[in-house]
Order: C-alpha cells, then structure tokens, then sequence
C-alpha cells in the first residue's frame, strides 16, 4: 500500500494536476474568445464593466440573496463552498506542499480552525446532498452526475479529517491516505469536465449576461416582428 500511496501522491498527483489545470485554462481561453468575437461583432462597446463588478462580488458572497428563498439551503451552500475553497489551499499540511512542489508561500491554518471549516462543509455537504433527495425540485432538476459529484468532493474532506483524527478513524492511517489522495486526484479530473469547472468560469456567467444579450436599437422589434409578423401591416 505505500507504494500506492507514494505513486498517488507523486506522478499520479502530478498527472491529473496538470490535467485539471490545462482544462480549465482551456475553459477560461474559449470563454474570453467567445466574448471578443460578440464584442467585436456588436455596435454597442459600452460594457457597464463596474455593474458587473459589483455584480459578480455581491454573488461571491450572496449575503443579501440568502433570505430570498430556501435560506437553510443557501446557508448551507455558503459553508460548503467557503470549506472546500479554504482548507484545501490553507491547511497546514497542503501548504508545505504547494511550496515544496509550487515555490508558492501561503499562510496556514491552525489546526482547530482547519478542524470547524471541514467539519462545517462535511455538515453542509451532506445537508445538500440530502436537499437533492429530498426536495422535488431539486430532486427533478438533479441528475446521476449533480450526486457523483457532491459525494466526490465530500470524500476527500471526511477522509482527511479522518486522516488527520487516527483516534477515532475505523482505518489505519495509511488507507485514510491513500483514499483521500485518489480521491482528491479524482477531483482534479472532474474539474474542468464538470459542473465544477465554475470555480473559473463563474466571473464569465456574471458577465456573459451582459455581453451576449447586448442588441443593437430597434433589433428587439425585428425579432417581435419576425416571430409574430407585422401587425400593423396584417391590419390594414
């Protein structure tokens, strides 16, 4: 098993990092080439890029959305996103390895504080992960994929913790370890090929809006026109 686990977290970990990478970077290339060509093509330049600044730092952290409906459900979703963005990039025992493989220096989180965002997102992961089950229409809106990858993102947190808490673990440390790196170089892969890849692409849903539906004067009455016909012609 330690060979195992010495391969997952070397050329295996490498592998799918750089996979995750490359593919949303990808993401990221498509989407802003997508975005030239509509801005290139429109007569109107005059993007409201402060609107969309706000906009997209009020949905960061949607405080002011949470009590517009289902707020357990959105409360829920801020802790887990907040866990799953923070303990990985910030424990302790990762950022000696961004700087060891990355040359990257990142302040770490103290144990305890590592301990309640991952017991935090465990918790809201779970509650999430029950919504989908539970509420119609999410259930309906939901497909195979939606709890594959809520369940993928949960493994890696509860085998961590686990990992990190041998005394009450039901594994020994090392089988801990080797599910929570393969897990967490499954996520990597998932990434850019799922859902997930909003992680980057979420400043472009915030802006696409603005972009894309930007038409020319009067284009909104052709369209009418063209759809239902010319009325005033019908009439007379």
């Amino acid at each position: 098993m330690s060979e195992l686990l010495a391969f997952a977290r070397g050329p295996f970990f490498v592998l799918t990092f750089t996979f995750m990478i490359l593919g949303l970077l990808r993401h990221i290339g498509l989407r802003t080439y997508r975005l030239y060509q509509v801005l290139h093509r429109t007569p109107k330049r005059d993007v409201p890029w402060g609107k969309i600044v706000r906009n997209t730092a009020g949905w960061l952290l949607p405080i002011r959305h949470i009590f517009t409906s289902a707020p357990t459900m959105k409360i829920a979703s801020i802790a887990f996103h907040v866990g799953i963005v923070i303990v990985p990039v910030f424990l302790a025992d990762h950022v000696f390895l961004w700087s060891r493989g990355l040359g990257i220096s990142l302040p770490g989180l103290s144990d305890r504080a590592a301990d309640v965002l991952t017991l935090m997102a465990i918790a809201a992961g779970f509650y999430l992960f029950g919504f989908r089950i539970l509420n119609r229409t999410a259930r309906n809106l939901s497909g195979r994929i939606d709890y594959f990858v809520t369940a993928a993102v949960l493994v890696p947190l509860v085998s961590g913790y686990l990992a990190s808490h041998p005394e009450s673990a039901p594994l020994t440390y090392e089988a801990l370890m080797l599910i929570h790196v393969l897990s967490a170089n499954l996520l990597f892969v998932l990434m850019p090929t799922t859902k997930l890849a909003h992680v980057v692409l979420f400043p472009f849903d915030r802006l696409s809006p603005e972009i894309f539906w930007r038409l020319v004067p009067g284009a909104g009455d052709r369209v009418a026109e063209a759809l239902r016909g010319n009325r005033q012609g019908a009439e007379a």
